[in-house]
């Protein structure tokens, strides 16, 4: 099941951080069609967020045709994003992983490495 993780201070409305968190799981084959979605209220339980905030969110994925909501039974997904090379054991992962590593041991910070992939990603995908 997904945890969803909420940056109160990112300036993104807490139902996008949401959205984004699922169709990112979604990429990643971490969440598959027919996986249920945590409700509501254990959304709410976890990162104090309120309830309607995630029924807004689920509602963008369901009009989206990401997920299915099924009264009484939960909120489902219904369509899947991930792409071959994005499984957790494709070889793309496992090279990126490994260079994070490499940046890691040469003394780059988190927030470093993500700032130079960044800027490689918008120097190679400057339209996205």
């Amino acid at each position: 099941m997904i945890a969803f993780r909420i940056d109160r201070r990112s300036g993104l409305p807490t139902y996008l951080q949401i959205v984004q968190q699922v169709e990112q799981a979604l990429r990643m084959g971490v969440l598959t069609v027919g996986d249920r979605l945590p409700t509501a209220a254990q959304v709410a339980a976890t990162t104090k967020v309120n309830p309607n905030t995630t029924l807004k969110a689920y509602r963008e994925l369901e009009r989206s045709g990401l997920v299915e909501v099924r009264q009484g039974a939960g909120t489902f997904i219904t369509r899947s994003m991930a792409q071959p090379r994005s499984s957790p054991d494709s070889p793309l992962r496992t090279d990126l992983a490994e260079w994070m590593r490499r940046a890691q041991a040469d003394g780059m910070s988190g927030e470093d490495i993500a700032t130079l992939f960044t800027a490689v990603f918008q120097e190679v995908f400057p339209r996205l």
